[in-house]
């Protein structure tokens, strides 16, 4: 199983009646984050070097909020504030927002970089050691982000703060206030002030107030990314952004949203093809972004989102037979950019999907 995959085909579990499945994975996640302090990418030993964006304290609270079963929240949180240790401990840097990166060895950065130049053929051969380590190790922390790969971190990921990965972080020190309450536990005040720290800092670092939206920040060169993402969405499900913020994000929904749905990046010249990126759409951001701007009260624009997902997955299923990993947002086909032979029938599309079409009967 995959870490982030995971919380988008438990929703999907979750309003399908099959509450036993979804509690089933968020129990796995849990005993891989108690074993190794970190859930890694996926349930494969050759994944032990990265994780994937933080998702467990969202699908715990998914499960309890269903089970109100309070011994095995207090098990979950112990187990959590863990996986919290170990992003703030060894993916934070001098901004107080964390990135991404990893812990391979020397033996797993040369050959993830051997296996990245089938991928991208446009990579050079590299005989400097340390510049080879190095780039690999960049790469190597973008497969942790989920976004393997894209233009928002220009392959230097290690150098950048996330947007996505913050808010993730933020809505985690959120849900631990939570938790701490329903456990009658003391402390939860001291999460409300690691989430408004973060809040603060994302203002701080990630804003651009030319435009009014929200970048990656690139703490290294002490900069914002160029790149537009869908990655916005993510504040808005998160609640990170005040109500003025949050209507920015609705009067630049055109640079992202397209006939067949929202694609992963704005439309752009690239020095190659990523998978995530235009006119690429995948099922994490458009459910994050009907979600988001539901809960910001833009109900006609998610579920202007939501049939347009919903009718081009329609179209699609009825054509192939599959429900597959990524669609053309701009032509509502299969006509994607690919860095491998696409997978069909991926849980977190069948999950969005039946998120966006519950959303649309409500």
């Amino acid at each position: 199983m995959y870490y982030w995959d995971t919380y988008f085909t438990n929703i999907g579990l979750i309003l399908d009646d099959d509450f036993e499945q979804a509690l089933n994975n968020v129990d796995n996640i849990l005993y891989l984050i108690d074993k190794f302090g970190f859930m890694p990418n996926g349930s494969n030993v050759s994944y032990l070097n990265r994780s994937q964006p933080p998702f467990a304290s969202m699908m715990v609270r998914d499960i309890y909020e269903k089970s109100r079963d309070k011994i095995w929240l207090e098990s979950a949180c112990r187990i959590l504030e863990k996986e919290y240790t170990f992003w703030m401990t060894q993916r934070i840097t001098p901004t107080g927002l964390n990135r991404y990166s990893n812990s391979a060895t020397r033996d797993e950065l040369v050959s993830f970089y051997e296996y990245m130049r089938t991928r991208f053929t446009d990579l050079p051969v590299l005989t400097d050691s340390l510049k080879l380590l190095k780039q690999s190790s960049h790469l190597i922390a973008e497969a942790e982000s989920g976004w393997d790969f894209s233009p928002r971190f220009d392959f230097r990921c290690e150098d950048f703060n996330p947007v996505d990965l913050n808010a993730n972080l933020y809505l985690y020190e959120q849900n631990f206030a939570f938790f701490y309450k329903e456990l009658k536990k003391k402390g939860s005040n001291k999460w409300l002030d690691a989430a408004q720290k973060r809040k603060n800092l994302l203002n701080k670092y990630c804003y651009n107030s030319q435009d009014g939206c929200f970048y990656d920040y690139d703490f290294i060169n002490n900069r914002l990314s160029p790149i537009y993402s869908a990655a916005v969405f993510n504040l808005l499900w998160a609640e990170v952004l005040t109500k003025h913020q949050a209507k920015n994000v609705v009067v630049h929904l055109q640079r992202l949203e397209y006939p067949c749905g929202i694609v992963a990046c704005k439309q752009g010249k690239r020095k190659r093809t990523y998978q995530w990126d235009f006119p690429n759409a995948w099922a994490s951001f458009n459910l994050l972004s009907i979600n988001g701007l539901d809960r910001y009260g833009f109900k006609k624009e998610a579920r202007r989102i939501a049939q347009k997902y919903v009718s081009s997955i329609v179209k699609i299923y009825q054509s192939s037979g599959n429900l597959w990993e990524k669609y053309n947002a701009e032509l509502g086909n299969l006509e994607v950019n690919n860095e491998y032979e696409m997978p069909p029938f991926m849980g977190w599309t069948a999950g969005a999907f039946i998120y966006a079409s519950d959303y649309l009967i409500k």
